[in-house]
């Protein structure tokens, strides 16, 4: 089961957290910061599980991670998990960043939290596993959007209305 998802960047600044567990908030915060420097500090040429820092479940739990740029995407799942499966499904996590970016930077994760949120929630809920096919994801996040524009549409027709009406018993 997926513990945790935590994206940072070289400088260890946060840009995604996720806890499918629950910690207090400056646990959450000591996590990250040991996290940080677990993975931070490794070769590029090692690979790329380790054991859980001792905060996070020490041998029991493994730290499996992705370095693309100026971004870690680290998960940290329990001993049930495949390593190469997590490693597979945060490649197919970070395709459908790009594809959904066209060419997803730090900043679109900044900018763009909800859409992230929204794209991480089609592939990961509650620690499980929910879709790997990258189309599908893209597919469900593209038919988001679509409902989003409408909404907006549709309340800007409605504000049109309203103050349409409002001219009228002026």
């Amino acid at each position: 089961m997926i513990k945790a998802i935590l994206i940072f960047n070289n400088h260890g600044k946060p840009r995604l957290i996720r806890f499918y567990q629950y910690f207090a908030e400056d646990m959450q915060q000591q996590i990250i910061r040991e996290t940080f420097h677990l993975v931070s500090k490794r070769d590029d040429n090692v690979c790329n599980f380790l054991e859980g820092g001792s905060l996070i479940g020490g041998s029991d739990y493994k730290l499996i991670y992705r370095h693309y740029a100026t971004l870690y995407f680290v998960f940290c799942v329990d001993s049930s998990e495949s390593e190469l499966g997590i490693l597979d499904l945060i490649q197919v996590f970070v395709e459908t960043l790009d594809k959904c970016f066209e060419n997803v930077c730090e900043l679109d994760l900044i900018f763009h939290m909800d859409k992230v949120h929204y794209i991480l929630q089609e592939v990961v809920m509650g620690g499980m596993v929910l879709e790997t096919n990258m189309n599908e994801i893209v597919a469900q996040v593209e038919l988001q959007n679509r409902m989003e524009k409408s909404e907006v549409e549709i309340l800007q027709m409605e504000s049109w209305c309203w103050l349409s009406a409002l001219r009228g018993v002026e």
